[in-house]
């Protein structure tokens, strides 16, 4: 597909009006936008296999009832440590925690328990189901994680994509209303997510997704704010398309506007994809982030 031209330039916001079908998946279909995305795949399933044979894992821990409520949780060396829980991309629709085990390595070497999430997907359930299954593996992981030497008063979050969606649904639930404590995710690593989902109503994906125009608004986060404070860090690569950048731009203001502490990154020569497989990489600042956020910065070394 031809690259459409960008409607927008230098300071100027991006909108909807006026974009034809075909650039709409430019903008917010990074399997159109990122068609050379074979090669990033092929270096995480290296990384993966490094991980795997690397560090010890506990796999599949049941958190909820459907077929793929799994998570394994790749343990610190020492106990009570804080926690970082990885949420996978795919548009709902694509991926499994396997595929991210990468991940982990960063995090464990410096200090922090690594849990990675898997998910049922789109249409086997409703991107409403997929936002309750992630509540419950948090809820599960509050309850369970210190039988794993994580410690459960100091959860984080991050995710790609759909992953970075799903984290952004989690910092804006009520937490109370699972008798759990309002402030359960202490910070949040956002990473090239979609915050307002309704132009999926307008691209193909949504042939699997299968949302209408209620379902996209309630499980936008951009009608759904964070509720607690917490340092939460919203990234982009530089080389995405303009649309899927202003939804973090947007977000990232909607935050700001509350008084929340969230902060944009925009990482150069980056795109969707690139932005998943750079967290194998320490000094990478998304790790960097994640690992300062859990106190485990350069002090820990």
């Amino acid at each position: 597909m031809k690259r459409p031209e960008n409607p927008v330039s230098g300071e100027q916001r991006f909108t909807l009006e006026n974009l034809s079908p075909e650039e709409m998946e430019w903008h917010f279909n990074p399997r159109v936008t990122v068609p050379d995305r074979d090669g990033y795949m092929e270096a995480r399933k290296a990384a993966n296999e490094r991980t795997l044979n690397r560090l010890s894992r506990t796999p599949d821990l049941r958190y909820g009832p459907n077929v793929h409520e799994t998570l394994d949780i790749y343990p610190a060396a020492t106990s009570n440590a804080p926690v970082m829980v990885y949420i996978h991309g795919g548009y709902w629709r694509a991926g499994y925690k396997e595929d991210w085990a990468f991940v982990a390595e960063p995090l464990v070497s410096k200090g922090a328990t690594a849990v990675v999430l898997n998910y049922d997907l789109c249409p086997s359930v409703t991107l409403d189901e997929l936002v309750a299954e992630t509540r419950r593996a948090l809820i599960w992981l509050y309850r369970n994680v210190v039988d794993h030497g994580g410690n459960p008063e100091q959860i984080f979050i991050s995710g790609s994509s759909a992953g970075a969606h799903l984290c952004a649904m989690m910092l804006g639930h009520d937490w109370t209303q699972d008798d759990l404590p309002a402030n359960l995710v202490k910070g949040a690593v956002l990473i090239t997510g979609i915050y307002d989902v309704r132009p999926v109503l307008d691209i193909s994906v949504n042939a699997d997704i299968r949302l209408d125009a209620d379902a996209a608004r309630r499980n936008s986060p951009m009608f759904l704010p964070p509720r607690h404070g917490g340092q939460i860090l919203a990234a982009v690569g530089g080389n995405e398309a303009e649309g899927w950048k202003q939804q973090t731009r947007d977000y990232v203001s909607m935050c700001q506007a509350g008084g929340l502490e969230c902060d944009f990154l925009e990482l150069p020569g980056e795109d969707h994809f690139s932005l998943g497989t750079v967290m194998a990489d320490s000094a990478c600042p998304l790790v960097t982030t994640m690992l300062n956020q859990m106190g485990l910065g350069e002090a820990v070394g």
